[in-house]
């Protein structure tokens, strides 16, 4: 039988790069003592008043198809949010999508075709490859170097621009190096988006989860804004990441030409997680307050535990939720790494193959888990790190 195009581009960038996670899940279950650092699941349970709102929600009957752009009240808050960064923010610059995965994948469709070309710091998000090559995009590269803090150089993006370029997608906190871009960078990657009359793309999930620095969107440079399409969500804010609802903010323009992809899709989220996502929006939840103070700890107990070993470097995390480590001195490459600290200290965490090219020496840590726990896989690690080098 034959398929689509679009089963060959996405071949192999699914499930396939979890397969660290997926073996550990399995080594678990048959009674394995495994530490999972692989994935962004907050360790904090969603507030319970949200839950009882949306529950209340669908007793009242709110169980019904929802608009293409979105439920009233959540749009509404939605604008209340983006008005000190966006002024002249209505419901026209907003869309509402089932999480920010889904919303990035319509946005990239919007605006990048066969051949086109989206720029992405390089290592980047798992996911964001799938999200270039459906709709037959090209994935263009610029790296992100630990020693500039992961932290995308506009000379390096000045390099990687060709005359097939349309779109810089930004991630910021950024997944999975936790570096945060800063106003100043952020202007100077714009004027090179202005020049080659690029559009920016950027997520922002992590927004609320920052260590050290200042919060930035290009939605808050005026000349920026007309080419600026923000994409975010509740599922990192407030640990709502089953909950799948997130939301694309842009040129008013831009939202009326991706409205009817995003109700081929789907239309809307269900009213009733909207209406649990305004009272999130518009309430005095500290579940990211206490999500940031957690990981900025831990991520501060990493890169001092591990200060000592000669064959471990830890990235700067500044925000979001994991921390990268360059592992090449142990004479192994991210994924030989994770395998074998797998098979060896049942401590399971990501390869940085998963996330680029440039991320081959890497591997992720993730931050989700208790403090006793983590501070054990760091021990763990390191005794494999060390044994490496006693080798």
């Amino acid at each position: 039988m034959r398929y689509a195009a679009i089963t060959d581009r996405l071949a192999n960038l699914g499930g396939e790069k979890w397969a660290v996670h997926y073996a550990a899940r399995k080594k678990a279950a048959a009674g394995d003592d495994v530490i999972e650092l692989t994935i962004g699941e907050p360790d904090i349970a969603v507030d319970p008043e949200l839950i009882d709102i949306c529950a209340a929600s669908m007793r009242r009957g709110r169980t019904h198809y929802s608009t293409g752009r979105g439920e009233l009240g959540l749009l509404d808050a939605l604008v209340e949010k983006y008005a000190p960064r966006f002024p002249g923010i209505t419901r026209n610059n907003v869309l509402c999508f089932p999480g920010t995965q889904t919303a990035l994948y319509a946005v990239i469709t919007a605006l990048a075709g066969p051949g086109d070309g989206v720029l992405v710091g390089d290592p980047y998000y798992a996911t964001y490859e799938g999200v270039v090559r459906a709709p037959g995009a090209i994935l263009q590269p610029v790296p992100l170097r630990i020693e500039d803090g992961f932290v995308m150089q506009p000379v390096d993006l000045a390099r990687a621009i060709t005359p097939q370029s349309r779109v810089l997608l930004l991630n910021t906190p950024h997944n999975p190096t936790g570096s945060l871009l800063d106003r100043a960078t952020l202007a100077a990657l714009g004027d090179l988006a202005v020049q080659h009359d690029l559009w920016i793309v950027c997520d922002e999930v992590y927004e609320d989860l920052i260590f050290e620095g200042k919060f930035a969107s290009p939605l808050e440079i005026e000349t920026l804004r007309e080419r600026t399409v923000v994409t975010s969500s509740i599922s990192k804010t407030f640990a709502a990441t089953g909950f799948r609802s997130g939301w694309a903010v842009g040129p008013a323009d831009f939202c009326t030409k991706l409205l009817p992809i995003s109700e081929t899709i789907l239309f809307g989220n269900q009213p009733f997680i909207a209406d649990m996502t305004e009272a999130a929006l518009r309430g005095s939840f500290d579940t990211a307050e206490r999500m940031r103070d957690s990981y900025a700890a831990r991520a501060h107990m990493i890169s001092r535990e591990l200060a000592g070993c000669s064959s471990l470097k830890t990235g700067k995390a500044s925000g979001g939720m994991f921390i990268m480590i360059d592992v090449s001195g142990t004479g192994l490459d991210g994924e030989d790494f994770a395998w074998n600290l797998l098979e060896t200290q049942k401590v399971a965490v990501m390869p940085g193959s998963s996330f680029g090219e440039n991320a081959k020496s890497l591997i992720r840590v993730a931050l989700t888990v208790p403090d006793a726990t983590l501070s054990e896989a760091v021990r763990r690690i390191r005794t494999f790190a060390d044994a490496r080098a006693a080798a």
